[in-house]
């Protein structure tokens, strides 16, 4: 089936609000005669004259005049969707924001974020997701709409991101550890149990492998798949465990938290989104957030 023109809804619209081809054509902006030829053309579409001739000028046809007050609010409909976005009614917003991010984010920047949506878009509700892993397939079909994490050369190219905060990471015990006293050497560090936290095996999928010196490689004597697990065992055992700083903030209320021995390098945490969600005005706003709250969420 052939798609009707939209641009023949601009041509009634002129027809019948001025109720002359001359009128219209000024209108417009076009001739006379282009405009009859588009009145001709309008005629064979709809399959009704809609202006006929009465003495010297034209009126309406009953077809005509039931499409009259229905013309302007499509147009102005057609308008509102080709147009740019300039306004965002936040008090009047209704949506959900998926947010892919590895635990210790929410714990830590979650509670500022959501009184920060509560204040200005009560109707908006944010639905956190554990990540797993790096793949980024889950921003690509729309089931993410914003993730957090460190950006590896594996992320897709067409990806968006935006760095949030610097992090290092640092080792945690409970209070009375054997490491909460004393300098907390190398040898030291690496003579400890140690709680390793991986995505696939052991000390090949540690998720701190990247940022731990060589000089701090230690075997894992348990492995789990979150910081807050590890947190977890670290706080009621004698295990150590390596976290980042900043992002597991929170969780480690009432436990010893030391700076790695050596030069432990400093990471960014950024934020990543899909390119289709870049001009969405609430999806902005929701990054503007989450930035301010992460750069004002003391370490």
């Amino acid at each position: 089936m052939t798609r009707p023109d939209l641009n023949q809804l601009v041509t009634l619209e002129a027809l019948l609000a001025e109720g002359s081809v001359v009128g219209a054509a000024r209108r417009l902006r076009l001739s006379p005669s282009a405009m009859s030829r588009a009145l001709a053309r309008l005629r064979e579409t709809m399959g009704d004259p809609l202006l006929v001739r009465a003495g010297r000028g034209l009126v309406p046809t009953p077809r005509a005049l039931a499409l009259r007050d229905r013309v302007q609010p499509l147009l102005q409909e057609v308008d509102a969707v080709l147009r740019p976005d300039e306004g965002l009614d936040l008090a009047g917003l209704v949506r959900t924001f998926t947010l892919r991010t590895s635990d210790g984010f929410v714990e830590t920047f979650g509670p500022a974020l959501l009184t920060r949506l509560a204040a200005e878009a009560p109707g908006v509700r944010l639905h956190f997701l554990q990540k797993p892993d790096k793949d980024s397939a889950p921003l690509r079909d729309g089931r993410v709409d914003l993730e957090t994490g460190v950006v590896e050369d594996t992320l897709g190219p067409e990806v968006r991101t935006q760095a949030l905060f610097r992090d290092r990471l640092v080792g945690v015990v409970r209070a009375g550890h054997p490491l909460a006293s004393g300098e907390v050497t190398a040898a030291r560090y690496r003579a400890e149990r140690h709680i390793v936290v991986s995505r696939g095996d052991a000390e090949a999928g540690a998720v701190d492998q990247p940022f731990l010196p060589a000089a701090l490689k230690r075997p894992a004597t348990t492995v789990v798949g979150g910081f807050s697990a590890a947190l977890a065992l670290a706080r009621l055992s004698d295990l150590v465990a390596t976290v980042p700083d900043r992002h597991t903030a929170v969780m480690r209320t009432g436990m010893h938290s030391f700076a790695l021995p050596g030069a432990a390098p400093a990471f960014t945490v950024s934020m990543l989104w899909h390119p289709r969600m870049e001009a969405d005005p609430a999806h902005r706003w929701l990054r503007g957030c989450v930035r301010e709250v992460c750069s004002s969420r003391e370490a």
